[in-house]
Order: structure tokens, then C-alpha cells, then sequence
């Protein structure tokens, strides 16, 4: 068989995601009948036919439900196999990963200055996107906050950040001083699908050995504070991630007794000497700090 081309492989991807040739074309910038002769040809490369195409809609035929999963690891393969061709040969760049509330642009500026030819950039990594981020070589380090899988990963704890409780502002606790897990006992609190991720923001069960009342399952940032503001839910946050840009109806009070949360410098195992990775970790190390947070945070 001949080889097969990525771009068609990614087009019947897509296709298979959306169920639609119209949003499907959207999505890839393509026009539609352009979109669909790319189909065909991939069809036709295979031998088998991938869609239904009915006036009910598309569907997976069998053989393209099979041959889905298989087209997403190839195409991560090769994405994988470009990231790392390009690390190897481009050794002066590096891509630095951060999340919600962790600055790192005191530690980025410092590599700068340090490695003037150095090609430094940063990005934002959403929820889920650790530890796959790094793996998958879409940056070379990263500054996030446990818990989160770290098979393969070198990590190293920079410094510990404070949890907050987020409450609406019209809730019984709002404008304490200070709450304790004694006072949330009864709150039901948002579950979420990673079972240790969910138990460590629940702390569940309590130091008692109670179980953490469940509150609804989410999966998105804006599904939990819709829940909160609501008055469906309470839940432990990072310090840093709500100091500021809250919505009006959402507030934070301090927790204590609650254990605070590791902020690490995580690279992928084996990569950690290198002569880039070495020198932002010295600038981490050197430039994001507790003190370095709640000057942030305060601000």
C-alpha cells in the first residue's frame, strides 16, 4: 500500500469529531466539496469505505470506527517526531509552559538576559494539558501546580502556594477572616473526572475520615464558578489563580488547616541537563518564589 498522506488522515479525523462535512470543513479552512474529495481519496487509499453518508447525516462506517484511534496516534506520532527533530536541531529555543495565576515572566526575562541568543517563548496550558504538554513536545518545561501524572517527568517544587475557599458573595461564610474544613463540613464541593485531582481539591476524605459531601461533576473552569455563584457548590482554589479577575458574585475567604499546594518546575525525564532547560531552571529557582507571588497577588 502506498503511503498514506497525513493531511487526509487529519481531514477524516476531524470529519470523524465533528460528524459534519460542513463544520468539519469550518474547522479545517477548506472548502466543503474540497473536504470531500479528500475523503474519497483517503477511502479509496484504504480500500474501505470510512462515513455514511445518509440524509440523517454522517456516521462512522465499522471500519472507520476502527481506524479512528489509529489515525489519532499517527498523528500525534508524527507531531511528536517533528517537536523532536526540531528541539535536536533548533537547541536554542525553548518553549516554556505555565498555568492559571503562575507568572513566570521574571524568571522568562531572566533566561533572556542570561542567553541573550536564546529563542525564548511562553504558553498558557489549560486544564488536563499536564503532563501530555510535555510529552507530546509541545513545550520543553513547565511551572504548574500539583497534583498531576508525572511518569516520565523530572519535577522539582519551586515553592508552596496558599488555597483559598470560593464562595458566592452572598453566602454565610463570605467576608470571614479565615474558614476551616470544619465550617464547609456540609458544602457540597465539585467533583471532577481525575480521581486523585478531584480528591486533593475536595480533601476527601477530611482529616476526620469523613467523606467530602459531592457536589456536581465538572469539567471546565466557567462550569464551576456558574456552580458557586449559584450557590450549588463551594470549592478550594489556588490563591494565585483567584487573586484576581473574579466574577462579581464569586469571593474568596482564606483556608486553614489545609495543606498548600507544590508549584514545580516539571520537564520530561533525561532532558533536564540540557544547557536551556538548566539555565531557566536556575532563573525559576531564582526568580519565582513565595515572595514573588504575593507581590504578584497583592498587586
Amino acid at each position: 500500500m502506498s503511503d498514506l498522506d497525513l493531511r487526509l488522515v487529519r481531514c477524516f479525523t476531524v470529519v470523524a469529531e465533528e460528524l459534519h462535512f460542513g463544520r468539519a470543513a469550518a474547522a479545517l479552512h477548506l472548502a466543503q466539496p474540497s473536504l470531500s474529495r479528500h475523503v474519497r481519496r483517503l477511502e479509496g487509499e484504504l480500500g474501505v469505505q470510512l462515513f455514511d453518508r445518509t440524509t440523517q447525516g454522517t456516521q462512522l462506517t465499522e471500519a472507520g470506527a476502527a481506524f479512528l484511534p489509529r489515525a489519532r496516534a499517527l498523528l500525534r506520532s508524527a507531531e511528536d517526531a517533528v517537536a523532536v527533530a526540531r528541539a535536536v536541531g533548533r537547541p536554542s529555543r525553548i518553549v516554556i509552559g505555565f498555568m492559571t495565576g503562575i507568572i513566570v515572566t521574571p524568571a522568562v526575562l531572566a533566561l533572556r538576559a542570561r542567553l541573550p541568543e536564546a529563542d525564548v517563548h511562553s504558553r498558557f496550558l489549560g486544564w488536563g494539558e499536564l503532563p501530555s504538554a510535555l510529552l507530546e513536545h509541545r513545550v520543553d518545561a513547565v511551572v504548574g501546580r500539583l497534583p498531576f501524572p508525572t511518569e516520565g517527568l523530572s519535577v522539582s517544587v519551586l515553592y508552596e502556594e496558599p488555597r483559598v475557599l470560593m464562595l458566592p458573595v452572598t453566602h454565610r461564610l463570605a467576608g470571614k477572616q479565615y474558614v476551616t474544613l470544619d465550617d464547609i463540613a456540609d458544602e457540597p464541593v465539585p467533583r471532577f473526572p481525575d480521581p486523585e485531582f478531584s480528591a486533593f481539591w475536595r480533601v476527601d476524605p477530611r482529616p476526620d475520615g469523613r467523606p467530602a459531601p459531592d457536589g456536581p461533576l465538572i469539567r471546565e473552569l466557567e462550569d464551576k464558578l456558574e456552580l458557586i455563584a449559584a450557590g450549588e457548590a463551594v470549592a478550594l482554589a489556588p490563591a494565585g489563580a483567584v487573586s484576581k479577575g473574579l466574577r462579581a458574585d464569586v469571593t474568596t475567604v482564606p483556608i486553614e488547616g489545609v495543606a498548600p499546594i507544590p508549584v514545580v518546575l516539571a520537564t520530561r525525564a533525561g532532558e533536564e541537563n540540557r544547557r536551556l532547560l538548566a539555565a531557566f531552571r536556575a532563573c525559576a529557582e531564582d526568580h519565582l518564589t513565595p515572595a514573588n507571588w504575593s507581590a504578584t497577588a497583592a498587586g
